[in-house]
């Protein structure tokens, strides 16, 4: 699962009279914690083989998003749901719609990947409720993990909460949901491995050239979805308020310096030097 977030590097951050953010008119990105996610389904499907699904909701800008996950980690197929009745859904309503989304690709996965917690709304919520929503044991944190396929269980090192400095291990039966920490560093010891990941790279690449072939679209009608309980009518959450984020005063001088300024030149290099030196 993945999410698009604000893009803040562009200034351009737009809310609607109500406080919701328009997402149809904000540079959106990729949500930074989703890659770990993505990255973690990805060493599953180098170690174990299967198909690597990236799904999101929001906009159809979104599909942008999609195709940055797969040209940037990995995805063999792409869905998203898309539709006006889920604008400003809050993360419960997310998560009924994500995990209905699921329901309707017919076979459902072994372990759905998700994100630490968004950019912009950082709850760290819509992860675990679309696992409440499916029912599935849940492992959060997670920093590394492998699969034991004849026993059908999945184990993983996670942090413990509270104490980045102390891991457990933990083992859960699949199907399961797995949050991954921005610890997470995927792992691949074994030269097929090294292999494969990168034949699947090359893949991946060559597939986003061309990824709304891989694309699927779904909105409440083809999931069958009430309206009362998607979008803004089935949060429960109400925003009161929203402050922008003040711009950060800008302290720092510059001074132009080209390299046919001799004097310059020798002004810049004495400033640098003891940093070069380690001093």
């Amino acid at each position: 699962m993945t999410k698009g977030v604000p893009d803040f590097r562009e200034g351009q951050v737009s809310f609607d009279e109500d406080g919701h953010l328009e997402r149809g008119k904000t540079p959106t990105v990729m949500n930074p914690n989703d890659k770990f996610a993505l990255r973690a389904a990805l060493q599953t499907k180098v170690r174990h083989g299967g198909n690597v699904t990236l799904l999101s909701m929001g906009p159809p800008g979104y599909e942008g998003i999609l195709e940055e996950g797969m040209r940037d980690v990995y995805a063999d197929d792409l869905v998203l749901v898309s539709d006006r009745e889920f604008a400003a859904a809050d993360t419960w309503a997310t998560a009924i719609t994500l995990g209905t989304a699921m329901e309707h690709m017919g076979e459902m996965p072994d372990i759905v990947f998700a994100g630490f917690k968004t950019a912009d709304g950082e709850t760290g919520h819509t992860g675990p409720q679309t696992c409440w929503c499916l029912d599935w044991p849940i492992v959060t944190h997670v920093i590394s993990l492998d699969i034991d396929e004849e026993e059908g269980t999945l184990r993983a090192k996670r942090l413990v909460e509270g104490d980045v400095d102390e891991i457990e291990t933990v083992e859960a039966p699949m199907p399961c949901f797995v949050v991954t920490d921005p610890d997470f560093e995927p792992s691949y010891r074994r030269a097929e491995h090294r292999l494969r990941l990168k034949d699947l790279r090359e893949e991946t690449k060559e597939r986003a050239e061309n990824f709304k072939d891989h694309l699927t679209m779904w909105d409440h009608e083809e999931l069958n979805l009430d309206p009362d309980y998607v979008g803004l009518d089935g949060s429960p959450t109400i925003v009161s308020s929203v402050d922008p984020i003040p711009k950060a005063p800008a302290e720092r001088e510059a001074t132009m310096v080209t390299p046919e300024d001799e004097e310059g030149m020798e002004s810049v290099m004495e400033e640098l030097t003891p940093f070069v030196a380690g001093d």
